[in-house]
């Protein structure tokens, strides 16, 4: 027999249903939001204000090969140790968020293509010389003493297929100037 109102064959009302289904989900949602007395039911935002976000973990060095700065004569200017940055995911993060780096230090972008780069120091602790080389490992480009955290574009000017990052006052200090060359070994 069936009829509005009535209840199905094996005697379950879908009323009944419905509710229980509906408590459930709310003891869920209270179970796993923990919901307290002293706040408000409901999602909250977290402020600058009330909640401290955490810190970005530093990146930390990893040598992956050495690089050197040669002349026209290819005489050595000076080596540093090199990290690579060869994916976009890599390239993208660059030395960002990292607080120092030693003298004899540096990051080497590899990109599949030569053309203009532009790179910027957003999120950069460290001032830097930023070293813009083309697919022949000369030097078009070099940005001296970069201005950390700036958003302000540092293009190449010329295309270029890698780049170099070294601490502020490197290329200065080894003579390295545009038209020089690079040479790297990988581990």
């Amino acid at each position: 027999m069936s009829g509005k109102g009535k209840s199905s064959a094996k005697g379950f009302n879908p009323k009944y249903i419905f509710l229980v289904v509906l408590s459930v989900v709310i003891i869920y949602l209270v179970y796993h939001f923990g919901f307290r007395q002293d706040e408000p039911v409901g999602y909250r935002l977290p402020t600058v204000e009330t909640e401290k976000f955490p810190e970005k973990t530093e990146p930390q060095f990893t040598n992956e090969g050495s690089l050197r700065f040669l002349n026209s004569a290819d005489k050595s200017l000076g080596s540093i140790e090199i990290e690579i940055a060869d994916n976009p995911s890599e390239r993208s993060q660059g030395l960002m968020f990292r607080k120092s780096m030693q003298e004899n230090q540096g990051m080497l972008f590899l990109f599949p293509l030569e053309e203009p780069q532009s790179f910027w120091m957003k999120n950069t602790h460290i001032p830097l010389d930023i070293i813009f080389v083309n697919a022949k490992k000369q030097i078009v480009k070099i940005h001296k003493n970069t201005k950390p955290f700036s958003e302000k574009s540092l293009p190449s000017q010329k295309p270029a297929k890698y780049v170099v990052e070294v601490n502020a006052g490197y290329t200065d200090k080894h003579g390295i100037s545009e038209g020089d060359k690079i040479d790297w070994v990988l581990k």
